[in-house]
C-alpha cells in the first residue's frame, strides 16, 4: 500500500486526545517555562507508551507529564494549534479533538478559560493554514473519577460555550469507576445541545459498553470488548452506535494482543458502525494514515472496506451544518477513486 497516497486522501478523525498528542520537542520547551527539568529523551520516555502495557491503567500514566505541562493558556493554545497542523499534514480534513478541562485547573485557570484557550489555538491554526485547514470540532470530556456534581457543571459550561464545542464525553479508569453516577451530566449536556459519546470497552467484559449506551451516546470511544459478546454487538447495531476504534492504542492497553487480533474488520463486516482514529498521536506514536494502513494490512481488509470505514468518519461526525456535508461529498469521490485503483491491499 502506498502510504503517501493514503496520506493525501481526505480523512476524518473522531477520537483524538489533546493531551496525548503533544510534540516531545514542545514538551521540553513547556517544561523549561514551568521550571521542570526535562530533555528530549526524557520527554519521549514519559510520553510515548511501549507497544504493550500491562493494562489501561498503565497506559494512562503516559498522560501524567502532558497534563502537568498543560496548565496555562499559552500552553493549551500552542499545543492545540500544533495538533491541528499535525492533523492537516496527515490529510485530516475533519477532526474532533477532546480533552478534560477539569484536569487543567492546577495553576488557577477556570473551566471556561481552558475551553477558550483550546478554541483559540484551533482558530490560530486555521489562520496559519488558510485553505488547507481542517474543520475542527471540540469534545469536552468529563472524568469518571471526578465528582458527579462537578461533571454536571462541566456539561453546562461546555454547552453554553457554543461552537466549536459540539460534544460531551466521559473517560478515565473503567475498571474502578462506573458510568451511571454521571448520568445527570449527560442529561445536562444533551439538554444543552451537545452530542454524546463516552469511553468504554477498554477492560474485559461488555458491562461498561452497555452502561455507555444507557447514557444515550451516539458514539463509543473504543468499545473493543463488544466483540466478545454477541448480545452487545446486536445492541450496538440496534441503537446505531458508532465505535471509534483506535487499534494501536487498544493493543497498547492490552485489550488485544496485536493488530491482527483487533476486531475492527470483524465488527465492520458484522454491520457495526466503526471508525478508525489514533486516540493519541504521541502516546501511540502513530498517525491516522499509518493507523489505517497497518490495520488494513494486518486484517486483510479490501480497499472497499477501508474506504467505507474512512467515509464513516465523516458521516458520524458531530459537527452540524453544511461544511461537514461538503467534506463528506469530497471524501466520497476521493476514496471511491482510490478504491478503484487500489483493488487489493498488500
Amino acid at each position: 500500500m502506498d502510504l503517501e497516497a493514503l496520506r493525501a486522501l481526505p480523512k476524518a478523525e473522531l477520537h483524538q486526545h489533546l493531551d496525548g498528542a503533544i510534540r516531545p520537542e514542545t514538551a521540553v520547551e513547556l517544561a523549561a517555562e514551568a521550571g521542570i527539568s526535562l530533555d528530549l529523551d526524557g520527554a519521549r520516555a514519559r510520553m510515548i507508551a511501549p507497544p504493550h502495557c500491562r493494562d489501561q491503567a498503565e497506559l494512562l500514566t503516559y498522560f501524567d507529564l502532558p497534563i502537568a505541562l498543560l496548565q496555562t493558556t499559552p500552553a493549551l493554545s500552542r499545543v492545540s494549534a500544533e495538533l491541528v497542523e499535525a492533523m492537516a499534514s496527515d490529510g485530516v480534513r475533519y477532526g474532533e479533538i477532546r480533552w478534560a478541562p477539569r484536569l487543567h485547573l492546577e495553576r488557577g485557570l477556570a473551566v471556561t478559560a481552558v475551553i477558550e484557550a483550546v478554541a483559540a489555538g484551533v482558530e490560530e491554526a486555521a489562520r496559519r493554514l488558510g485553505d488547507t485547514a481542517p474543520l475542527i470540532a471540540l469534545i469536552v470530556t468529563a472524568m469518571r473519577s471526578h465528582p458527579p456534581g462537578a461533571n454536571v457543571e462541566l456539561a453546562r459550561t461546555a454547552a453554553a460555550f457554543g461552537e466549536p464545542v459540539v460534544g460531551f464525553d466521559l473517560a478515565g479508569p473503567e475498571a474502578t469507576y462506573p458510568a451511571p453516577p454521571h448520568a445527570a451530566a449527560f442529561r445536562a449536556a444533551e439538554e444543552g445541545g451537545l452530542a454524546l459519546t463516552a469511553h468504554a470497552g477498554e477492560v474485559p467484559g461488555p458491562e461498561r459498553i452497555r452502561e455507555a449506551i444507557d447514557l444515550g451516546v451516539r458514539r463509543i470511544a473504543h468499545g473493543v470488548t463488544s466483540a466478545q459478546d454477541p448480545a452487545t454487538i446486536a445492541l450496538v447495531r440496534e441503537r446505531d452506535v458508532t465505535l471509534d476504534l483506535c487499534p494501536t492504542s487498544n493493543v497498547q492497553a492490552g485489550i488485544v494482543p496485536d493488530l491482527a487480533a483487533h476486531p475492527l474488520a470483524r465488527l465492520h463486516r458484522a454491520g457495526v458502525s466503526v471508525t478508525i482514529s489514533t486516540d493519541d498521536r504521541t502516546v501511540s506514536n502513530t498517525t491516522l494514515s499509518e493507523e489505517m494502513a497497518r490495520s488494513a494490512l494486518a486484517q486483510e481488509m479490501t480497499a472497499d472496506e477501508l474506504a467505507a470505514i474512512a467515509l464513516n468518519g465523516f458521516r458520524r461526525g458531530f459537527w452540524r451544518g453544511l461544511a461537514l456535508s461538503r467534506l463528506t461529498d469530497l471524501a466520497q469521490r476521493a476514496w471511491g477513486a482510490w478504491a478503484v485503483t487500489e483493488p487489493a491491499i498488500s
